[in-house]
């Protein structure tokens, strides 16, 4: 059985789609997955499951979800070798001054490409600097000038819908946890 991480977009965010992690835990558990960790309440779920494609997986967790919260859900699923490469080819530099910048990952969900997604996210210079990667854009912000940041900003896309954001912490904490569960 393979390593995922199931990334779930806009639940337990002011007040609305709020699941438990207890819930989001017994829900994967249901639908036959093995080994389900749950990390922080913004939704991360680590699990195994057999061989189907990526695509199915998404499929099947977003309808499992969606019966049984009662809300239309959206989720990036990645694999223990996609959230390695995630944080292995991140820019150089990139998370290594915490104190003067504020790092996310955009996780973007198929068909969403780094080029389509990269023409939805606007930069201020000198205050934000965006990256494209392999299924993921880095961002990252100057603290000092947050309220300048124009990042924000993708909200209010189309693209944004099929997107969903992890600081850098949250990225490297979960490709942490699933070393430790890839290597048990």
């Amino acid at each position: 059985m393979s390593l995922f991480v199931a990334l779930l977009r806009g639940i337990n965010v002011g007040g609305a789609n709020l699941i438990r992690m207890p819930a989001l835990k017994a829900c994967f558990e249901a639908e036959g997955f093995r080994d389900v960790t749950t990390y922080i309440q913004s939704g991360n779920v680590l699990f195994r499951a057999g061989r189907a494609s990526r695509q199915a997986l998404t499929a099947h967790v977003e309808k499992a979800l969606s019966q049984t919260f009662a809300y239309q859900s959206r989720v990036v699923v990645r694999s223990f070798e996609q959230m390695r490469a995630t944080v292995e080819e991140a820019p150089k530099s990139f998370g290594r001054q915490p104190t003067a910048y504020r790092y996310d990952v955009v996780f973007l969900k198929d068909p969403l490409t780094p080029d389509e997604a990269m023409k939805s996210v606007s930069a201020k210079p000198g205050v934000d600097r965006v990256f494209a990667g392999d299924s993921v854009l880095y961002c990252s912000r100057l603290i000092s000038k947050a309220a300048q940041s124009r990042l924000s900003r993708v909200v209010g896309t189309p693209a944004y819908q099929n997107m969903t954001i992890r600081s850098w912490n949250t990225t490297a904490k979960l490709l942490d946890l699933m070393k430790r569960v890839h290597n048990e």
